[in-house]
C-alpha cells in the first residue's frame, strides 16, 4: 500500500485519522500527507474539475515517485498564494472532502470513509474553526452531498468507519 485516501463529510475526523496514520506507518518508512483545505480553491466550486486535474497530477507524480509542486491555497488571503514541494514518499496520504474520488481511487489507493451525522459534523467544524463560516459550511455540505452522489465514493471504501 503506498497510497491512501480518507474521505468523507467535513467535521468526520479525517485529519486526526491521517495524523494517527502518519504515526503509525512513519516508524518504518517515509510518509507524505496532503490535506486537501490545501488544494481547494475556496468555499465556491472546490469540489469541481480543476481539483480532480490538480489530485490527478499528484497521485501520478507519487506513482512515478517524483517530485512534484503544488500550489496551496490561503484561506486568509482566499487565494493560492504559496507552494510545496511533495517530495517523492513511500507512502502519500491524502486527506479531506474529495480525497478518495474516482482519480484517486484509480490510481491505486486504499479508500477509508468517515461516517457522521451531518448536524454533528457540522458542530465539530464550527466549533474547531469559528462559527463565522456557519453559513458558507452549510452551503459546503450541500456541495459536499452532491459531489459524494456523483463520485459514490462511500461505495468505494476499503474500509467504512463511524464517528
Amino acid at each position: 500500500m503506498t497510497l491512501i485516501a480518507i474521505d468523507g463529510p467535513a467535521g468526520a475526523g479525517k485529519t486526526t485519522l491521517a495524523a494517527k496514520l502518519e504515526r503509525d506507518f512513519a516508524a518504518n518508512k517515509s510518509v507524505t500527507v496532503i490535506h486537501m483545505d490545501d488544494l481547494y480553491a475556496g468555499w465556491l466550486n472546490a469540489l469541481d474539475a480543476n481539483l480532480t486535474a490538480r489530485l490527478d497530477e499528484i497521485v501520478q507524480a507519487h506513482n512515478a515517485q517524483r517530485d512534484i509542486t503544488i500550489d496551496i491555497f490561503n484561506w486568509a488571503s482566499m487565494s493560492f498564494d504559496s507552494t510545496r514541494t511533495i517530495h517523492a514518499s513511500e507512502l502519500l496520504i491524502i486527506e479531506g472532502v474529495g480525497a478518495g474520488q474516482r482519480i484517486v481511487r484509480q490510481g491505486g489507493a486504499k479508500l477509508y470513509w468517515l461516517d457522521i451525522e451531518p448536524s454533528v459534523g457540522l458542530a465539530r467544524v464550527l466549533a474547531r474553526d469559528g462559527v463565522e463560516i456557519q453559513t458558507q459550511m452549510k452551503q459546503w455540505q450541500i456541495d459536499q452531498d452532491l459531489h459524494f452522489s456523483r463520485d459514490l465514493t462511500r461505495n468505494y471504501a476499503d474500509h467504512i468507519l463511524t464517528s
